[in-house]
C-alpha cells in the first residue's frame, strides 16, 4: 500500500486526490518527564473533525516562536481553539495571577489571541471549545473568573471527582451532560440546534465573568454562567462553546451539529479561496 501510495505521489496523482480542507488545530505546552518540552493535542479534537468535518486536522503549535500566523492563515481554511488544563493568563484582563489558578500557557495565549482577531478580520472560520470559548472572550476585550464555583449561587463545573480527590476513571462519567444550557430565541445556535434548551457536560473552573464588547451570548447555563457565545461582528463562523463538545459529536446531535456547521463553513471557506 505504501509502495503504491509513493507511486502516485511521483506522478503527481496526488494534485487530484487531496482535495479536503484543512482545519488547524492549536496545541498546548507540554513537558515530558520534566524535560523535555513538547505540543499536545487531544485526538478527540482531531477524531471529531475527521469524523464529522470530513476535513484534514492539523496540529500547530502554540508558540509564538514556532508558528508564524500570516503563513497559517494562508494555510488552513479553518481553526479549532481547544480545551486545555492551563488557564488564560489574568495579565490580558488586569487581573494579579494567582499560584492558585495555574497552571498558565503565557505561549498559547500569545498566539491565540492575536489569532482569533485575524480569524474574525478575514472571515477564517474558528470554533473555540472550553479554553478556546475563554480565549475569544478575552480577545474581544472579555474578563475571566478563575473558579467560577466561587461566585454566589454557582453550580462546581469542574470535572467530576471520587470521594479521594482523584479524577473519576470511568470517561462516560466525567463527559456525561450535567446541566441545561439555555439558548437566545431564534439565536445562531437556537437556529442551528433546533432546541431553545440542550444538556451539555462540563469540565472547567476558569469562565466568563465580563462578556467582550464584542461577543453575544447566546447560551446561559441554569446558575448563570455563560456557556455559548458568537462575535458579532464576524463575516464568517465564530462560535465558542464552554463545554466539551468534542467528546462525542459522532454519536450526539448537538456536538455533531456544531461541528457539521463549523464543517460547512470551512468548506465553504476552501471553495471561496
Amino acid at each position: 500500500m505504501a509502495r503504491g501510495l509513493c507511486k502516485n505521489l511521483a506522478a503527481g496523482k496526488w494534485k487530484q486526490a487531496m482535495t479536503k480542507p484543512v482545519i488547524g488545530v492549536i496545541g498546548n505546552t507540554y513537558s515530558i518527564e520534566n524535560r523535555f518540552a513538547a505540543q499536545i493535542v487531544g485526538e478527540q479534537n482531531l477524531k471529531a473533525i475527521a469524523d464529522v468535518t470530513d476535513a484534514l486536522p492539523l496540529m500547530f503549535a502554540g508558540h509564538p516562536k514556532i508558528t508564524d500566523l500570516p503563513t497559517l492563515l494562508a494555510t488552513v481554511d479553518g481553526v479549532l481553539l481547544t480545551g486545555a488544563r492551563a488557564n488564560v493568563h489574568p495579565s490580558y484582563f488586569n487581573t494579579e495571577p494567582d499560584v492558585r489558578h495555574e497552571p498558565y500557557d503565557r505561549e498559547r495565549d500569545a498566539v491565540a489571541l492575536p489569532l482569533i482577531d485575524a480569524c474574525v478580520e478575514t472571515g477564517v472560520p474558528v470554533f473555540g471549545i472550553c479554553r478556546g470559548f475563554q480565549e475569544m472572550n478575552v480577545a474581544a476585550g472579555g474578563s475571566l473568573h478563575p473558579e467560577i464555583r466561587d461566585l454566589p449561587g454557582r453550580m462546581n463545573h469542574r470535572m467530576p471527582r471520587l470521594e479521594n480527590g482523584e479524577i473519576h476513571p470511568d470517561p462516560a462519567v466525567v463527559f456525561a451532560d450535567r446541566h441545561e444550557v439555555r439558548l437566545v430565541p431564534d439565536g445562531v445556535f437556537a437556529r442551528l440546534l433546533g432546541k431553545q434548551t440542550i444538556r451539555v457536560n462540563s469540565l472547567h473552573g476558569q469562565g466568563i465573568l465580563e462578556l467582550g464588547e464584542r461577543i453575544v451570548a447566546e447560551g446561559v447555563a441554569e446558575d448563570g454562567t455563560i456557556e455559548a457565545i458568537r462575535f458579532k461582528d464576524a463575516d464568517g463562523f465564530a462560535l465558542g462553546v464552554q463545554w466539551h463538545a468534542e467528546y462525542d459529536p459522532q454519536v450526539n446531535p448537538i456536538n455533531r451539529a456544531l461541528f457539521r456547521a463549523f464543517g460547512e463553513a470551512v468548506w465553504a471557506r476552501k471553495d471561496a479561496r
